[in-house]
């Protein structure tokens, strides 16, 4: 048998209810506390029904002052500590002139004080108990206020990310047709119709299934793979034998969380800038593993590389990079701009500093992109991050080890 589990509302989740039940607490405890203390000091028995009356008094003058405090809890502060001081003054004068009569009554000829000096002599129990209540009063509401409009900026920076979020996943679609529809319309110029055929139907394919996940939303590494790998077969009906790729992927890195469509626009700045340019094309490989409670994922590629050995880390390390590979030089494919910097802006929306992005190229040709965040499970949503280890210092040659049993998924091409 399934048992409910009941989940606690905070106190103020119902305003009107928590004042009501502050309003009871706080005037029983009163009256518990003079009752008491009458009985302590031996006073008469029906002394406890004068003590509710005058309990029963401050109660019912809080309720009005909760109304004209709820008025002018949202006037001017001069207006709002002005009017409450003199609706508090009166209050406290009332509240003392009813105990003075309530007094009188009961104490009978027993006492020969006059009304005044009763009144005088009673002003500092309902000066304390309602001056209280008063400073309790807005210091609750002013409390809720502020936690209000915590909430709504929170929300409201959170709606920011998740706009910048789709804003920046929507790039990338233009940007990928842009070089895909260029393919298809040079194969259809050089009339190679059944080419330029299955390329569209596999670009149908990789539309619709990028389309499936909303912008901004994450997906897990299986699935980011299984989009790549449509990607790399419409790119395949352009390079042919000249595009080999190989991917190492850990099991326990399967399952992990990351941004939808964060490996295509790497994979495709190493094919324009690696296998495009060389006539022997280039191999790319994609290498992914679980460290310490991060995803670490590596891209390779055997190409060009740079002009001189680099090593970024972070958010510098895409924008040098873009402007360094993104030279219009005789020979090379001239860049939009967009792939990089989106990937560069993603991360930083996504996980702010806690994650890493390096790049390097070897004198010898090839580059590498390395990229680090933070490690969720899609079974364990939970799974809070680990913090970011310090960036390769920069002029640093070390090659991070990568010798750890691993899954191959995919081959040669």
């Amino acid at each position: 048998m399934s048992v409910l589990q009941i989940q606690p509302a905070p106190f103020f989740a119902s305003k009107n209810r928590a004042f009501w039940n502050l309003q009871l607490a706080g005037w029983g405890a009163a009256f518990m506390l003079r009752a008491v203390s009458a009985l302590a000091n031996q006073q008469p028995f029906d002394l406890l029904a004068l003590i509710l009356v005058t309990t029963i008094t401050g109660f019912s003058i809080s309720l009005i002052l909760s109304v004209i405090y709820r008025k002018l809890i949202h006037q001017q502060p001069l207006i709002t500590w002005g009017v409450t001081a003199l609706v508090l003054f009166f209050a406290v004068l009332l509240h003392a002139s009813i105990d003075a009569w309530v007094q009188g009554v009961y104490y009978g000829a027993a006492r020969e004080t006059s009304f005044a000096q009763r009144v005088i002599g009673l002003l500092y129990l309902p000066l304390t108990l309602l001056g209280g209540w008063s400073a309790l009063y807005y210091a609750i509401n002013f409390f809720l206020t502020v936690e209000r409009q915590a909430d709504r900026l929170e929300r409201l920076e959170a709606q920011a990310t998740a706009a910048q979020l789709a804003m920046l996943r929507y790039q990338l679609n233009p940007h990928f047709l842009f070089n895909t529809l260029n393919s298809i319309s040079t194969l259809v110029l050089l009339k190679q119709t059944e080419p330029a055929n299955a390329m569209l139907t596999r670009l149908s394919g990789f539309l619709r299934h990028t389309l499936i996940a909303e912008p901004g939303s994450q997906v897990t590494l299986a699935q980011e793979i299984e989009t790549l790998q449509l990607y790399l077969d419409i790119e395949r009906m352009r390079f042919e034998e000249r595009l080999r790729t190989h991917f190492e992927i850990e099991d326990a890195a399967m399952d992990a969380q990351l941004p939808s469509m964060l490996l295509q626009p790497l994979v495709e700045n190493a094919i324009k800038y690696a296998v495009s340019p060389q006539e022997e094309g280039a191999r790319i490989s994609l290498t992914a593993r679980v460290i310490g409670g991060r995803l670490r994922l590596m891209v390779e590629d055997t190409g060009p590389g740079a002009d001189e050995p680099l090593l970024f880390d972070r958010l510098d390390a895409i924008a040098a990079r873009a402007e360094m590979r993104a030279g219009h030089t005789p020979g090379q494919p001239v860049s939009t701009g967009v792939g990089l910097a989106n990937i560069r802006n993603r991360l930083a929306q996504a996980y702010g500093d806690t994650h890493i992005f390096e790049t390097r190229s070897e004198p010898g040709g090839g580059f590498t992109v390395l990229i680090e965040i933070p490690f969720t499970s899609a079974a364990e949503p939970e799974l809070h991050p680990a913090p970011a280890p310090a960036p390769t210092p920069s002029g640093s040659a070390a090659v991070i080890p990568l010798n750890p049993p691993q899954r191959t998924a995919g081959g040669s091409a």
